[in-house]
C-alpha cells in the first residue's frame, strides 16, 4: 500500500536518527511491526518499534517511544506529506498514527486510478515460486477439506504475483500406486455387475463410492460389454485410466467454480517412465545418505535432524511414498523454482521433516520448501454439525458446497481464517443477505461503490 510505504520510510528515517543519536549499531536484520489498527480509536496504523529498539537502547519502550515522537515533530512538512494528522504513545510504548482524512480519500483516488494493478509491487523480482496444493488423489470428487486448500493455495499464489514473483501453480496428480489400481479394480467391479445383472464384489479395501457406479453406467454405455472379453489385466487397466480422467474432469470443474487455475498438471507416473525416481535416489546416493539394511534401501534423513531414517525401497522391491516424493521434488527445482510452497492437509505434518531432509540430501537449502498444513473445516446449520452429502453419505463434496452458499461465499469463508485453525463453516450465515454476512456485506458495498462511480461520471 503506498501510503503504508512512504509512512515506513518516515518511521525508519526517524530510528536512524534516533539511533545516531545515542550511538546505536543495529543488525541488518533489524524489524518491526507497522501495521493497521483493529480499534480505529487507537488511530490508523499502529507500531512496536518502540519495543523492538529496547534491546539495543537499554531504555524503556515508553521512553523510547517519547524520543521518537519528538523527533517525528521535529520534521513537520515530512509527516504532512505522509498524511499524518497526529502521533501519540500508548500502551507502556506503542506509537500510534492518526492519518488526516485528506490523505484515506488520496488512497481511494489512487486506488480507483490504478484499478487491478494498485497494490502491486517489484519485491519479489526474480523470484521463482512454484505453489503446490490441493494434489488430491483421482479417486473421488474434491470433499470441502480440498475446498479450503483451493481457496487458500490459489490466493497466495495471486498475492506472490502482485509482488513480483514469477509463480506457478501446480497439481500434483497421484496416478500411480496402489490405490490407482484400487480405484480401476473398483470401476471393472461395477462394470461387471451392469453387464452381468449380477452382484460382484468389491476388491478388499476397493471405492464404494456411488459416483463410481455412475461411471460405470457412462462407461457401459460406451464400451458395451467389450471388456469382459479382454484380457483382464488389459480390462483393469483400461479401468483405471477412464475413472481417473472422468474423475478428474469433475475436479477440474469445481477447481473452476470458484475461480481456482492450475498452470500444470503434473503426472506422477512421468516420474516412473523418466527413471526420475532412481535418477534422484542415485543423487542421494553419491552425497552419501542411502544404505541397505535387511534388504530394504533407506535415507539415512537423521542426518539433516529427522527423528529416524527412512525406507525408500522395501526389501520386495516396491518404492515407499517417500521415493516418487524426492523425485518429484528434485525434478520441481531442475526446473529453476527456487522457492517451493506446498499445502498439505492436517495428517501430512509429520512428513515435513523427512521430506525437508530431501531437500538438503539433494543439495538445496531446507528453507526452499516451506509446507503450510490446512486444517480441516466443518459445517454448521442452526448452530449443528451437518453431512451435506447426497452421495451415499460417504463425504462432503466440494461441489455440494457450492450449489448449497454459492461460489463466492465457499471462497470467501475458506480463506476467513487463519489456515492453522479449524475452520467452522455457518451454511446460515453464508446465503444471509444481511451485514452480519460478510460476504454479502462486501457485495453490497461493491455494488454501492460501483453506482457511485457511474454517477460521479455523468
Amino acid at each position: 500500500m503506498k501510503r503504508d510505504t512512504r509512512l515506513q520510510a518516515l518511521i525508519n528515517g526517524i530510528v536512524t536518527e534516533y539511533s545516531t543519536k545515542r550511538g546505536l549499531e543495529l543488525p541488518e536484520s533489524f524489524e518491526y511491526e507497522l501495521a493497521v489498527t483493529k480499534d480505529p480509536t487507537h488511530g490508523d496504523y499502529a507500531s512496536n518499534v518502540a519495543f523492538r529498539l529496547a534491546k539495543w537502547a537499554k531504555s524503556r519502550p515508553n521512553l523510547i517511544a517519547d524520543e521518537l515522537v519528538l523527533l517525528l515533530e521535529g520534521e513537520p512538512k515530512r509527516a504532512v506529506e505522509t498524511g499524518i494528522e497526529r502521533v501519540e504513545v500508548a500502551g507502556g510504548g506503542f506509537i500510534n498514527f492518526y492519518m488526516s482524512k485528506g490523505s484515506l480519500a488520496q488512497v481511494l483516488l489512487e486506488a480507483h486510478r490504478q484499478q487491478d494493478k494498485y497494490g502491486q509491487s517489484d519485491f519479489g523480482k526474480d523470484r521463482r515460486v512454484l505453489v503446490e496444493f490441493v494434489s488430491a488423489n483421482p479417486t473421488g470428487p474434491l470433499t470441502i477439506a480440498h475446498g479450503r486448500q483451493a481457496a487458500v493455495g490459489d490466493a497466495l499464489a495471486r498475492i506472490l504475483e502482485a509482488t513480483g514473483h514469477l509463480t506457478r501453480r501446480e497439481y500434483y496428480l497421484n496416478d500411480a500406486g496402489r490405490q490407482m489400481n484400487l480405484l480401476g479394480a473398483s470401476l471393472f467391479a461395477r462394470y461387471e455387475e451392469l453387464m452381468t445383472g449380477s452382484p460382484v464384489p468389491l476388491p478388499e479395501d476397493g471405492y464404494q463410492g456411488a459416483y463410481l457406479a455412475d461411471i460405470a453406467r457412462e462407461m457401459a454405455a460406451e464400451k458395451k460389454d467389450t471388456l469382459l472379453r479382454e484380457p483382464r489385466p488389459n480390462a483393469l487397466e483400461f479401468c483405471r485410466l477412464y475413472a481417473a480422467e472422468e474423475i478428474m474432469k469433475g475436479i477440474r470443474k469445481d477447481l473452476e467454480a470458484i475461480q481456482c487455475r492450475f498452470d500444470t498438471y503434473f503426472s506422477e507416473s512421468t516420474l516412473y517412465r523418466e527413471e526420475d525416481v532412481e535418477k534422484a535416489l542415485k543423487t542421494i546416493e553419491k552425497a552419501g545418505f542411502l544404505y541397505e539394511n535387511d534388504g530394504a534401501l533407506w535415507f539415512r534423513s537423521t542426518a539433516f535432524g529427522d527423528d529416524k531414517d527412512r525406507v525408500v525401497r522395501k526389501s520386495t522391491g516396491e518404492y515407499t511414498y517417500l521415493a516418487p516424493d524426492i523425485a518429484y521434488h528434485r525434478q520441481k527445482f531442475d526446473r529453476g523454482f527456487n522457492q517451493l510452497i506446498n499445502f498439505w492437509g492436517p495428517d501430512h505434518h509429520g512428513y515435513i521433516p523427512r521430506l525437508k531432509a530431501a531437500c538438503q540430501a539433494l543439495g538445496h537449502d531446507a528453507e526452499q520448501l516451506q509446507v503450510r498444513i490446512v486444517q480441516l473445516t466443518t459445517l454448521y446449520r442452526k448452530g449443528q454439525p451437518v453431512r451435506m452429502s447426497t452421495r451415499a453419505g460417504e463425504f462432503v463434496t466440494l461441489r455440494e458446497l457450492i450449489d448449497e452458499v454459492g461460489a463466492d461465499a465457499t471462497r470467501f469463508f475458506f480463506c476467513m481464517r487463519r489456515i492453522e485453525s479449524h475452520l467452522d463453516f455457518d451454511l446460515d450465515l453464508a446465503k444471509q443477505k444481511s451485514q452480519e454476512n460478510p460476504v454479502y456485506y462486501l457485495q453490497y458495498a461493491h455494488a454501492r461503490i460501483a453506482s457511485l462511480l457511474k454517477f460521479s461520471t455523468r
